[in-house]
């Protein structure tokens, strides 16, 4: 087993300093990045409804995906070169949320960035696919801020039932 690491632009630093101080030198770590397919399905019905059916070649949808590939290369790159130890990396492509949740199967911990609401704490301070992956895991999740937490003071009142 392995401890996974979500790599998203943006917050990758954060979770890749977590596993550099939270993971033991003799485990294993995969960078785990997840291309949505969202953009490209666009591009390619874009082109296949407005631009001209006929003309595969000149598809963006292709382009676009090529270019996402790149960019997940790029970013597990880096992220590797910044936990500084051998580690495998994992490319997928689908539904963020759902290719995370499944990549966690074998996993023994989770690591991720909040990635909603940042100023303050409670549960706008994750996304929509950040806390579908919290509430789905199968595995234990360390949940990181990508900067210095918000101060405590910011907690909501108790609700009215409670003394």
């Amino acid at each position: 087993m392995a401890v996974l690491v979500w790599i998203v632009e943006g917050t990758w630093a954060s979770c890749v300093d977590a596993a550099r101080a939270h993971v033991g030198e003799d485990t294993d770590v995969v960078l785990l990045h997840v291309s949505g397919h969202e953009v490209p399905e666009i591009a390619h019905g874009a082109f296949a409804g407005l631009l001209g059916r006929g003309h595969p070649e000149r598809d963006p949808g292709i382009r676009v995906e090529r270019m996402a590939a790149e960019s997940a290369d790029r970013l597990l790159r880096a992220a590797a070169d910044r936990l500084g130890r051998p580690c495998g990396r994992v490319e997928r492509a689908g539904r963020v949320e759902r290719e995370v949740v499944r990549a966690a199967e074998d996993a023994e911990l989770l690591i991720l960035a909040r990635d909603g609401d940042r100023g303050r704490v409670g549960p706008k301070s994750l996304g929509p696919a950040s806390r579908f992956v919290v509430d789905h895991a199968p595995c234990p999740v360390l949940l990181v801020w990508p900067e210095a937490a918000p101060a405590v003071t910011d907690l909501p009142p108790p609700p009215p039932h409670e003394p």
